[in-house]
């Protein structure tokens, strides 16, 4: 059987930038004029492999499509909308993506604008327009810190604000603590047929990917051989396995295919030697909401109507 799974032609979930020692703060973003309680909504679009897009200005030009990605530290820019808008001062730096270290060319963006708000980022990686995709830019986690997001699926809606100007905490029927590593939120209440692992949201994702620690201890059925590339172009085969089901808080998600990888991209979070995985947009978009609270560091899940449910084998949903 052959599955493609998470990114098949860009970013999986999770990426750094490793810079000169003289270059402090990689990928650190400055916000300009972003004010307590200020709501900015947008109607979600979606790219070649449904994973969510929405409209962002750079150097004042746009607006661009810009991928959604939680779990994605930084925000990247196609090399090809770089060079169309003049980008200069560019440096060296090495990016970790969920296959491979790649040497590539960072540069600072004086202005990004997501909405009313609009950043300065020290050091967007520039890559290669086919390693994101039909997306012209990934929205990664630089532009997000201290702010909470808002995934409704239902709504077909992106909004970005403080939690009490998104509602609180009302309304959700799990709320997860998580904890923060280099800005990436990490579930530790999770359980993967009875292993316990860490969980990370990548909306940047396709589907679920694991690492080879989770893979060691998971029995599930062999479903076959996926083929992904990640954020470098680095394409690699990856073993598939069907696990019974993964039980975040109080919300268990039944049936879901898993890829597995040796990637650089969990030893970065220091998660290469414990049972780690990435929850994919095959798995959230079941979800009614999903909230990511940067600031708080909790994530929250509403459940469609009904008391149970699950995602089929077959990528439907039923009732438990």
């Amino acid at each position: 059987m052959s599955w493609i799974a998470a990114a098949s032609a860009a970013l999986v979930a999770v990426m750094t930038t490793t810079l000169a020692p003289q270059d402090a703060n990689p990928g650190s973003a400055q916000p300009r004029g972003d004010l307590p309680g200020d709501l900015d909504v947008f109607k979600t679009g979606t790219e070649e492999y449904d994973r969510l897009t929405v409209p962002v200005t750079v150097e004042g030009q746009g607006p661009y499509r810009f991928m959604i990605d939680t779990g994605a530290q930084a925000t990247v820019l196609s090399r090809e909308l770089a060079d169309r808008l003049g980008v200069a001062d560019r440096k060296s730096a090495t990016l970790v993506g969920i296959s491979s270290s790649a040497p590539i060319e960072v540069a600072p963006v004086m202005e990004l604008g997501l909405g009313k708000r609009l950043f300065y980022i020290e050091t967007v990686p520039l890559v290669a327009q086919d390693n994101i995709g039909s997306a012209d830019g990934i929205l990664g986690l630089d532009s997000l810190q201290d702010q909470r997001v808002l995934l409704d699926f239902r709504a077909k809606t992106f909004s970005v604000a403080d939690a009490d100007t998104l509602g609180g905490d009302k309304g959700y029927d799990i709320v997860v603590r998580a904890r923060r590593v280099l800005g990436q939120l990490i579930i530790t209440d999770a359980e993967l047929d009875g292993v316990k692992v860490s969980v990370i949201v990548g909306t940047g994702a396709q589907g679920s990917v694991g690492n080879l620690a989770l893979q060691e201890k998971l029995r599930g059925r062999e479903l076959g051989q996926a083929q992904m590339t990640d954020i470098n172009g680095t394409m690699e085969s990856s073993s598939i396995r069907m696990a019974k089901s993964v039980t975040i808080g109080r919300v268990k998600v039944s049936n879901l295919p898993i890829a597995f990888v040796d990637s650089p991209s969990f030893k970065a979070l220091g998660l290469g030697d414990r049972p780690a995985m990435v929850l994919g947009m095959s798995e959230l978009k079941l979800f009614k909401r999903v909230a990511i609270d940067f600031k708080q560091r909790k994530v929250l899940f509403d459940l469609p109507p009904g008391a149970g449910w699950f995602n089929s084998a077959t990528g439907g949903m039923g009732s438990l």
